[in-house]
This record gives structure tokens, C-alpha cells and sequence, in this order.
């Protein structure tokens, strides 16, 4: 018989009880889903529930929240908008947690993978290509981070002309241009080698040098000057 109930499970394995005895660490994906959203449904319980919300995201793996919306969520049978914010609000809890982890009062980009793994939680899981400028004083300490557009890498949402006018309001000393890539591959695009190669010799006239231009993928990054694509 399946045991709807959470508290018809034997104490062992109900989440709450053993994150109590062996840490949150003991539970499994599901287990801590189900501990957010509390609750299941007439024919499952949280466990289960949860553990069918991780088969319908995407790649079914507990990662997937993280590109899912509420509009999403809640097409999931059993998940309403209550459940759905829940969801959300972890995911986000998340990427902050991750992010302030790795952030600075004073970071230096001295680093493509460090700098590369400060943004990564922020922008690894947007669903479109999202453009950010870098703002660095003399000692490649950032100074400010500025979105630029949401939609797509090109010459248009990346002219020079826009970064290098966020530059100098900024009084950028230098700059890092990055974006991501939603497909998580970060292999340069022939538009995204061209793309730099403008912004470096902009850079010169202007007296901002464009220090890197950083793609991001799926827990994977491609610096241009590193690979030396462009540089």
C-alpha cells in the first residue's frame, strides 16, 4: 500500500527526523524537496510528489529548478502557486548564498576562473544571453557590474559605443566584458571573437583597456584572452 502520509513512514525515513539525527546532508534530493514543500497530495506524499517534480524539470536533476518559472512549476501536477514561490524562493536563496560565498568587499579580477566563478551563479541558468560589464579601478578591483541587455550577444547589444559610455561614466580604468551561453557549451561564437577583437581596439583609442572577455556555460567558463581567440 502506498503511504500517502508522511507520518505513516517509520521515523527513519521521514526527512525532518533524520535531518534532526544525521543532517541535512543525509537526505536525498527528493527528501529535501519535500521538505520545502511540506506537503503532497491526495494520492502521494511529499516525498513522492517531490520526487516526480525532480523527473519533470529539466534533466531531471534538482539543478533544473533553477530554469524553471512559477508558470512552470505550477503545470506540474500538484504544485500550486504557494508550493511554486517556495521553489523559487530556494532557488534563489541559492544563488545568493553562492554568490555572496564568493563575492568580495574588495574583489580583484586578476583571475578569468575567479572572476568567471563569481558571476557563474547569477547568470549560468538565465535562459537568455545576458551581456555584463566589468567596471575596474587601477588595481583590477571591481568597482561595479553593470547588465547590459538580456537577449542576445551581438553587435548591437554589445557596441561599443554603449560599453565604453558605461565605461567612462563609471571612470573604468579598465574592463571585463562578460556574457552567457543558455546551451551551457561557452565556446566562442565567430561573432563573439569579432565582437572583441572591435572592443579591444576601441579600447586603445579611448585609453579603457578591455581587460578579458569571459563566456559562461553550464558550471564551465571561456576566457578569449586566455585562449588567446582574440587577444
Amino acid at each position: 500500500m502506498i503511504k500517502t502520509n508522511i507520518k505513516q513512514l517509520p521515523l527513519s525515513e521521514r526527512p525532518y527526523e533524520k535531518c534532526l539525527k544525521y543532517g541535512a546532508s543525509s537526505l536525498s534530493d527528493a527528501e529535501l524537496l519535500a521538505v520545502i514543500i511540506r506537503t503532497g497530495t491526495k494520492k502521494e506524499n511529499s516525498i513522492q510528489l517531490a520526487s516526480r517534480v525532480i523527473n519533470e524539470i529539466p534533466g531531471k536533476k534538482i539543478s533544473g529548478l533553477f530554469q524553471m518559472s512559477v508558470a512552470q512549476l505550477v503545470d506540474i501536477h500538484g504544485i500550486g502557486n504557494a508550493k511554486a514561490v517556495q521553489l523559487l524562493s530556494l532557488t534563489e536563496i541559492t544563488k545568493r548564498m553562492m554568490s555572496s560565498a564568493l563575492a568580495e568587499t574588495d574583489f580583484i579580477c586578476d583571475e578569468p576562473e575567479k572572476t568567471a566563478l563569481r558571476f557563474m551563479p547569477e547568470m549560468r541558468f538565465e535562459e537568455t544571453e545576458q551581456v555584463r560589464l566589468l567596471i575596474l579601478n587601477g588595481r583590477n578591483a571591481l568597482v561595479k557590474d553593470i547588465i547590459l541587455s538580456n537577449g542576445s550577444f551581438n553587435a548591437a547589444m554589445a557596441s561599443p559605443r554603449e560599453i565604453f559610455y558605461n565605461a567612462l561614466k563609471n571612470k573604468a580604468v579598465s574592463i571585463i566584458v562578460m556574457h552567457n551561453h543558455p546551451s551551457g557549451d561557452p565556446t566562442p561564437s565567430r561573432e563573439d571573437i569579432l565582437i572583441t577583437k572591435r572592443l579591444i581596439e576601441t579600447g586603445k583609442l579611448i585609453g579603457i583597456e578591455l581587460l578579458d572577455h569571459i563566456i559562461l556555460g553550464d558550471n564551465r567558463y571561456v576566457s578569449l584572452k586566455e585562449s588567446g581567440l582574440a587577444f
